[in-house]
């Protein structure tokens, strides 16, 4: 992440998503599949550990060694063809996009951290500072509800972040210049669509 200034001279927070090497690797039309969708395999520029199904995949339509394969629908299939290249030309500045990706993992975390819990008194002897509290009735029925908000693992989950406003284009390096920020670490592999 890093800040740009408009024109008014306001300081807008904006995250620089490099956009990979991407191939249409299949076209799912709805005569064959019931659906029009296309596949796209992201290019890492390293040697891939994929299964003999995916390279026989990828040879069959004369694509590289390709991972990640992701598939979006589509109204028509008019403007595809397979073994197209995507980049950020597909874009527009102005444009609200959807952004989704793997958000950050903070392992085991408590009640506080996970879901936002006030703390206990902290004076006159008090010893309920983070502790949970009561999590349930006692005899009847005897056991704690399903869906109990207790401590566990926070994050390393799907998150979309919708409505990013694209601010700015470069083809040459094929950057996109989002403002706000994106789910995940630096590095991490992103997934954008169009806002409806």
């Amino acid at each position: 992440m890093t800040q740009v200034f408009d024109k008014d001279g306001l300081a807008l927070p904006v995250t620089v998503v490099r956009i990979g090497s991407c191939f249409i690797t299949q076209l799912k039309t709805e005569k064959l599949n019931g659906y029009n969708a296309v596949q796209i395999g992201h290019s890492k520029g390293r040697t891939l550990n994929l299964k003999k199904a995916e390279l026989g995949h990828l040879k069959k339509n004369g694509l590289p060694p390709l991972s990640d394969l992701c598939e979006y629908k589509v109204m028509d299939l008019e403007n595809y063809s397979l073994g197209q290249v995507l980049n950020v030309n597909h874009f527009e500045i102005g444009q609200f996009v959807n952004v989704t990706g793997k958000s950050i993992g903070k392992g085991f975390s408590g009640n506080h951290k996970r879901h936002k819990f006030k703390r206990g008194p902290m004076t006159h002897g008090s010893k309920n500072h983070r502790a949970p509290g009561s999590i349930g009735p006692g005899t009847s029925p005897g056991r704690v509800f399903p869906g109990k908000l207790m401590a566990g693992q926070l994050g390393a989950k799907k998150i979309t972040v919708s409505k990013l406003e694209i601010l700015g284009i470069d083809s040459k390096q094929n950057l996109l210049i989002l403002k706000g920020n994106v789910p995940g670490k630096p590095g991490n592999l992103l997934n954008i669509v169009r806002s409806n």
